[in-house]
């Protein structure tokens, strides 16, 4: 696949219908990893390595933010469209695979469980982000078999939850999806379709959450670093 790299990260240059067809060709065996990252997690990268091998030595790397298509278009190398990580998922969700939930607070991944249930996605098992000994959930997660496992610890915890353990698991993809959980819950509720379609999803979230307003600080520094490093 073609990628556009921006800031040194490698963010591969698929629409949504491509990524997802491109998931579909990780059912085939091995353990295959995805992460969706936006502004904020790009500029962490910049001051952990870590984070930035890990991201590169992905099997998918989706623009998760408007802020990292216009970040492509200042280095010349556009990508086609937004690929925001929740949507994804839900499109993943209603393929027939089956789920394993792990992340948010406790009693979230049950109540997105529940509700998933309810329309018929398959979801074999559930664990919050709260827990002391990675081997009890490896253990629980490799019982269930799910074909994908949701790791949403919020960067870069759970990107670096996945590489660490992603050898020890017995899933098809793993997938980095941060608050997604709070959304298939309910607990947060998903911009309303205008938002979603002039890329202004993260207004309404800083809207209704204006503890977020501190974190969109990111996105001016993240364009700033985008044209210095032209």
């Amino acid at each position: 696949m073609d990628k556009c790299r921006i800031l040194g990260i490698d963010v591969d240059k698929v629409t949504m219908d491509e990524a997802v067809a491109v998931a579909k060709g990780f059912f085939g065996g091995g353990v295959h990893t995805v992460f969706t990252p936006n502004p904020e997690i790009i500029m962490l990268s910049q001051k952990d390595d870590e984070l930035k091998r890990i991201l590169n030595e992905a099997d998918l790397v989706l623009p998760d933010g408007i802020g990292v298509v216009i970040a492509s278009r200042l280095v010349k190398n556009p990508l086609p469209e937004r690929v925001a990580g929740y949507d994804f998922v839900c499109r993943l969700l209603d393929m027939g695979f089956s789920f394993y939930l792990f992340g948010a607070k406790p009693g979230v991944a049950d109540l997105a469980a529940e509700r998933l249930r309810a329309r018929g996605v398959n979801i074999v098992g559930t664990h919050s982000g709260y827990f002391d000994d990675d081997t009890e959930i490896i253990n629980d997660i490799n019982a269930k078999k799910p074909d994908v496992l949701l790791v949403c610890l919020g960067a870069p915890k759970q990107e670096k939850w996945i590489n660490r353990n992603k050898n020890r698991l017995d899933v098809k993809v793993c997938i980095g999806a941060g608050g997604t959980l709070d959304g298939l819950s309910g607990n947060v509720k998903r911009a309303p379709e205008i938002f979603i379609r002039l890329n202004l999803e993260w207004l309404y979230r800083a809207i209704i959450r204006p503890s977020r307003f501190i974190r969109l600080a990111a996105l001016p520094k993240f364009l700033i670093s985008v044209l210095k490093s032209k």
